[in-house]
């Protein structure tokens, strides 16, 4: 389990000094950046994609979807594990299987293929990501924010850019270079491993063992719940067929209902009900995941809107997104000023404020300027809702539950990034796009709603 050593405490190597929060968030948000990437390069060689293996525009869709859905998934599989095994470890497995689902997926002959290598390497960033943040929250708390804010800012900057590193890699080398493009994680994981020293003891040690067995039949009643929304949410985009759609609503209807009898069942099965019943838990997951879905919302459509009224092509979109993505890394470096003299659930009201203003300015007015001031204003909110939101959960929870709470938190944040482009990309197709983007900034309403309205508590500082 992660152990928060005093900040005089000495880490292993031979340091004297206290933990140096910038420089593990450096290395660490170095390693995140090909994951990240993976969220929005791929939007851009969708059409190339579907001419390629032959297959109908809509059903390129799941290359998107199986990405954030099992990223999201893998959460709390991994929260779990790291009650048995460091971060550490579960961080190489994970990088390993990236990179694995991200080489089949380049090299996926048929389409079914590609979608298994996403769903592989999705897993695998999943893992990736929730063990960078086990390791970093253990920090003392000055050192804790400020490395989760270089890592918001490093994921933020390589998401807003991957439609512009798409479009090059997909003029230049090709669609398969762009879902192959995760594999340089490898290299970059050679690099963390040169620094072990510096961090292993802030990353937490090896389990004890002790560990209960992981709750298989609570990971799928969730799996399947998470699957099915998605799935839902991208019934029209996709084409599915009535009998289909019943089909999947039914079984996450059973879902639902598995998982709740399961909660109480089994109070320390796979979503423990002390976690999840600690207060303010829920509210924080909430909050995160209506703010990454208005922000990657944005991000799956500004690509297309900046082609239509530039009438240029996804290089001149995805470097009109620079801009918005470089408001990233002001973004992280503010958060850690804001939180010294505001709790973390008022920063997170005004995050979650400025993502529902970047989304009606998209939804509102027309041509490039609005799209990208829009972009940069939720890029600002999801970078500061990473930071702040994941550096509030160890103090919502006992010490023995940080790292399962870690992985529940960011499945639900997670889920909300896989929830955003799909309510979007499922509602375009019915309504015009300023209206599925009104309707998108519902969620990120209600998640400043539930900022102010939660009641104080434990934790106030993140």
């Amino acid at each position: 389990m992660p152990q928060t050593i005093p900040s005089g405490g000495a880490l292993s190597g031979g340091l004297d000094h206290a933990p140096d929060g910038r420089r593990l968030g450096l290395a660490l948000g170095m390693l995140v950046l090909p994951q990240y990437v993976a969220l929005g390069a791929p939007s851009v060689a969708l059409p190339a994609i579907g001419r390629a293996l032959a297959v109908p525009f809509g059903a390129t869709a799941w290359i998107l979807a199986a990405w954030s859905l099992t990223s999201a998934l893998a959460m709390p599989v991994a929260g779990r594990l790291m009650a048995r095994w460091s971060p550490f470890r579960v961080l190489v497995a994970g990088v390993v299987v990236l990179a694995a689902g991200s080489a089949l997926a380049g090299a996926g002959p048929t389409l079914p293929v590609v979608i298994a290598g996403r769903l592989i390497g999705g897993a695998g960033a999943g893992a990736t990501v929730i063990s960078v943040f086990a390791t970093v929250t253990s920090l003392p708390g000055r050192e804790r924010t400020r490395a989760l804010g270089i890592i918001a800012a490093a994921s933020a900057t390589a998401s807003a850019c991957g439609t512009l590193l798409g479009g090059a890699l997909t003029a230049w080398l090709g669609w398969r270079a762009v879902l192959a493009f995760p594999v340089v994680a490898l290299p970059l994981l050679l690099v963390t491993l040169a620094g072990r020293r510096s961090f292993t003891r802030i990353g937490g040690g090896e389990g004890d063992g002790s560990a209960e067995k992981l709750d298989i039949v609570g990971a799928a009643v969730l799996s399947v719940l998470a699957g099915s929304l998605i799935t839902l949410l991208q019934v029209h985009s996709i084409g599915l067929s009535t009998p289909v759609t019943l089909v999947v609503a039914a079984a996450g209807a059973l879902a639902a209902v598995g998982l709740w009898w399961r909660v109480r069942r089994t109070p320390d099965g796979f979503v423990p009900r002390r976690v999840i019943a600690a207060r303010g838990f829920l509210p924080a997951g909430l909050i995160g995941a209506t703010v990454f879905a208005g922000y990657y919302g944005v991000l799956f459509l500004a690509p297309s809107l900046i082609e239509q009224a530039t009438g240029g092509g996804a290089l001149e979109a995805g470097a009109l997104l620079v801009p918005a993505a470089a408001c990233s890394v002001l973004a992280g470096r503010l958060v850690g000023a804001l939180t010294d003299r505001f709790t973390g659930w008022q920063v997170s009201a005004g995050l979650a404020a400025l993502t529902v203003a970047g989304v009606l300015v998209v939804a509102v007015f027309a041509g490039p300027v609005p799209v990208v001031v829009g972009a940069a204003l939720t890029v600002c909110g999801f970078t500061g809702a990473q930071a702040v939101l994941v550096g509030l959960a160890p103090e919502l929870v006992a010490t023995h539950d940080r790292d399962t709470a870690q992985g529940l938190l960011n499945f639900m944040i997670f889920l909300g990034g896989g929830i955003g482009p799909a309510a979007v990309a499922g509602l375009s197709g019915i309504v015009p796009v300023p209206v599925a983007l009104a309707v998108l900034a519902a969620l990120p309403l209600a998640g400043l709603v539930l900022s102010l309205t939660r009641r104080p508590g434990a934790g106030h500082q993140p």
